[in-house]
């Protein structure tokens, strides 16, 4: 049998920018889903270290703000909600602007578990560049780790 043909546009008309695209994308796909699995399994799970993340990252939120923020529906994210409240990694207080909303803040304890989880991640990867990669190849990473946050910032 046939694979279909391919009736995406091409990426680019540039061959070699269009495989270092793919290997850039799978790459980091890879790598990101290899790291997600270093998390703790009896520990929070993707959802909610997403929830913690962003409220570290960019702040005090509304419910509504998180929800579309990370693409989740209001049940999931009030689940959610209750479980990080519960266990005191958030704060929810009223909207001093609007009293029938309310803001959601990570506490202490959130950056704790936000931290472990970030530290697990980074002991796995140092560990693998260690195993896997050459001093020159280390170096090479560090200068392309430092091109794609310029790109990731473009």
């Amino acid at each position: 049998m046939q694979p279909e043909p391919d009736v995406a546009s091409p990426v680019s008309a540039d061959p070699e920018l269009a495989d270092l695209a793919w290997r850039v994308r799978e790459g980091v796909g890879r790598l990101n889903w290899r790291m997600r699995a270093e998390r703790d399994p009896n520990g929070p799970g993707p959802a909610v270290l997403a929830v913690l993340s962003r409220l570290y990252r960019a702040g005090t939120h509304t419910p509504t703000e998180l929800a579309e923020a990370e693409r989740l529906q209001p049940q999931s994210l009030t689940r959610i909600l209750a479980w990080v409240t519960e266990r005191g990694l958030v704060t929810r207080s009223p909207d001093p602007e609007d009293g029938r909303r309310s803001l959601v803040s990570i506490t202490p304890d959130g950056l704790a578990v936000l931290r472990e989880y970030s530290v697990r991640r980074e002991r796995w990867l140092a560990g693998a560049i260690e195993a896997t990669l050459s001093p020159t190849e280390r170096q090479l990473l560090k200068l392309a780790s430092d091109l794609m946050l310029r790109v990731a910032d473009a």
